[in-house]
């Protein structure tokens, strides 16, 4: 932040900037932050270009917002940030979450060449876990790799991704890229947002396929079995697989479809549109100032939801209230993580006038119905 008599000094220069692009009708100092509104006299696109250049050399960034009737530049002293060129960090969590996986992925039996390895009295009954990591990993990798080259083909300050490790379930909570740099617009904050999840999609599609072709229906265990709760996707892509499945037999799925199901549960949970979760990043670029209360509302939603399957459940179970809470506490623990962890704010792009085009508001809608057919209503039973 600059002292206040440099920002009295700078916001005179940036004045001088503004006047040919803004018919300034008002400015105001917000401490370090001086805002021009007005009216435009160009394009807002075309604006923001000119701006960008002009605010460069003070050290400043202009936002163009609609404030009512008029258009308000807020220029605010941020400086364009530099991506480190350190990557040792990226590659360690990247070794470190491949071996986790590994690891989890011994959890997942199915594969007849693999499975032969757990009886191996060397490091190689590791590769057992390799059909489930593999398919994990390439998911995650392919979904943040989405990311990262639509960032940069903006070119947005962003940094690797940053795979994180867990010593159980799936071995890894995932992965995050770091946007240091605002979006240019809501096309572009659209584009980056919904290139992850659908560059994900893209691996888990094909590795589900290959993972039912070869799955088995077999006779159930007698003392019963924990199994993935099926979401409206992958209950639907095996029932045309197999058929409905015999009482008395269960599916015995491959690994490989295992970890296209978690694939699956990863993308859905980060199409909520909230915060700055990849669906919170796509409902701020379809529909601006009210994504707010679209995250509190999708927040509100998974509560009633949670709320409805243990009714459903408690009814269902003959009263078993600790049985009916175990099959509806995943829609409790999603609304209290965002709640509490992601939360409901997102940065703005630098120019939040320029509309988004037709065909994203069809890709966000088709983003919508995925979320709804990938989220499954049990995770497990």
């Amino acid at each position: 932040m600059p002292p206040p008599e440099d920002v009295l000094v700078t916001e005179e220069q940036l004045r001088r900037n503004v006047e040919d692009v803004l018919v300034v009708r008002d400015r105001q100092v917000r401490g370090s932050v001086v805002v021009f509104r007005g009216v435009l006299t160009i394009e807002p696109r075309r604006a923001l270009e000119l701006l960008i250049d002009r605010f460069r050399p003070f050290g400043y960034t202009p936002f163009l917002r609609q404030e009512g009737d008029t258009v308000a530049v807020q220029a605010w002293p941020l400086a364009e940030t530099a991506v480190p060129r350190r990557i040792g960090v990226n590659v360690l969590l990247f070794v470190v979450t491949c071996l986790s996986t590994l690891v989890a992925g011994l959890s997942f039996a199915g594969s007849p060449t693999f499975d032969a390895l757990r009886a191996s009295s060397s490091a190689a009954r590791f590769l057992a876990g390799l059909p489930f990591a593999f398919t994990l990993m390439a998911i995650l990798g392919v979904h943040e790799l989405g990311h990262y080259v639509t960032a940069r083909y903006y070119r947005a300050a962003v940094s690797l991704p940053y795979f994180i490790p867990a010593p159980f379930g799936f071995g890894t909570l995932g992965a995050i890229i770091l946007m240091r740099s605002p979006a240019r617009d809501r096309n572009s904050l659209f584009d980056i947002a919904a290139a992850g999840p659908l560059a994900g999609l893209a691996v888990a599609f094909p590795a589900i396929f290959l993972g039912l072709a070869w799955s088995s229906v077999v006779p159930m265990p007698p003392g019963g079995y924990t199994a993935f709760g099926d979401s409206a996707l992958t209950w639907t892509l095996a029932y045309l697989r197999f058929g409905p499945i015999p009482p008395g037999y269960m599916l015995f799925t491959h690994p490989m479809a295992d970890a296209a199901w978690a694939g699956f549960l990863v993308t859905a949970l980060n199409l909520f549109p909230v915060g700055q979760l990849d669906g919170g990043r796509i409902a701020y670029a379809l529909f601006g100032r009210y994504h707010r209360a679209i995250g509190k509302a999708t927040v509100s939603a998974l509560l009633l939801f949670g709320v409805g399957s243990f009714l459903w459940n408690f009814r269902a179970t003959g009263g078993d209230a600790f049985a009916a809470l175990a099959s509806s506490l995943n829609w409790f623990v999603w609304a209290g993580l965002i709640s509490f962890l992601v939360g409901f704010h997102h940065t703005p792009p630098l120019d939040d006038l320029s509309p988004i085009s037709p065909g994203r508001r069809l890709v966000g809608v088709i983003c919508l119905v995925l979320l709804i057919l990938m989220l499954p209503p049990v995770v497990i039973h």
